[in-house]
């Protein structure tokens, strides 16, 4: 399993009026995680794109709201993969409030397309490469 973290604070223009986090919002925390998993594994999505043309889109996306997040809180956003990707991938994902709370979990599954042809592929070779070192294969 590979789990990867990194940090977002609430600002003032992704509120609602009760200053919580508006609910819209927490799926680019979720992209955000992800991003920055892939970019600690050397990779990043313009490269994936421009380079070796292969695009992830959003198959499906799943949440649970466990409690608000605050303006000007300090978030920690916890992405995991819990199994190598094949055909899709799946991020796994829970966001933890300044005092250690979980405020929001859920998974975000994607697929590879290729970009030339926009056909769906299996996860491509330069991703998996640095992925095994993670898990038991």
């Amino acid at each position: 399993m590979l789990t990867t973290k990194t940090t977002h604070r609430v600002r003032y223009g992704e509120t609602d009026q009760m200053a919580y986090l508006y609910y819209g919002r927490y799926a680019l925390l979720y992209e955000i995680g992800r991003v920055e998993m892939l970019r600690d594994l050397g990779l990043t999505y313009a490269n994936m794109e421009m380079e070796h043309g292969i695009m992830m889109p959003v198959m499906s996306l799943n949440q649970r709201f466990v409690r608000p997040a605050r303006y000007d809180e300090l978030l920690t956003i916890s992405t995991s993969l819990r199994h190598i990707p094949t055909t899709t991938i799946t991020f796994h994902v829970e966001i933890h409030n300044e005092q250690g709370k979980l405020v929001n979990g859920g998974s975000v599954k994607l697929c590879f397309v290729e970009q030339s042809s926009g056909k769906a592929v299996a996860a491509p070779e330069f991703l998996l490469e640095k992925l095994r070192q993670y898990f038991e294969v």
